[in-house]
């Protein structure tokens, strides 16, 4: 089959499978009397594992490293595991900071007037931070990303009430 047969096929674009061929994540496809790339369905079923993975979030580093699990038929399932709830720590990770992150916005959001006054502290807010971070620069200091709710009013009455404190 072409190139967009196999695209359709497992459901990667014509332009990821040449890129995934670039740097080396699938072999160099074969190629046809006139040139053109052609894929058998042992090709499109990497390319479907590759999408499977990619739905998942796993990098194009982590993929290489799973496809090369799953071709080993003597792995170690353990090595499996671990790539996994490795990935989904990374996950609740990312969670646990967009969670944070709302919390932030909507106590913001929840103290500003939303009238026509220029008042608003959403607006004081980033500027505080923008504000923070070149002082830290101008003195060398490496800055480090916000820490978006643990750094908000409610997230001290929150640390307040679980009797935990700011790390």
């Amino acid at each position: 089959m072409n190139i967009g047969q196999a695209a359709r096929a497992s459901g990667v674009s014509a332009k990821m499978i040449r890129y995934y061929e670039k740097i080396g994540l699938i072999p160099n496809a074969t190629r046809s009397g006139a040139g053109y790339r052609t894929y058998n369905s042992s090709d499109v079923h990497s390319l479907y594992f590759i999408r499977s993975a990619r739905d998942l979030g796993f990098s194009v580093e982590k993929i290489m490293k799973l496809l090369a699990l799953w071709r080993d038929r003597d792995r170690a399932s353990a090595d499996v595991k671990d790539m996994a709830l490795a990935h989904a720590a990374g996950l609740k990770a990312k969670i646990a900071e967009l969670q944070a992150m709302v919390q932030t916005l909507e106590y913001l959001a929840n103290h500003c007037h939303g009238n026509d006054r220029p008042d608003c502290p959403i607006i004081e807010n980033l500027a505080e931070r923008t504000a923070a971070v070149a002082t830290e620069r101008r003195a060398g200091v490496q800055s480090k990303a916000p820490l978006f709710g643990t750094d908000t009013p409610a997230s001290s009455r929150d640390r307040a009430s679980t009797g935990t404190r700011k790390a």
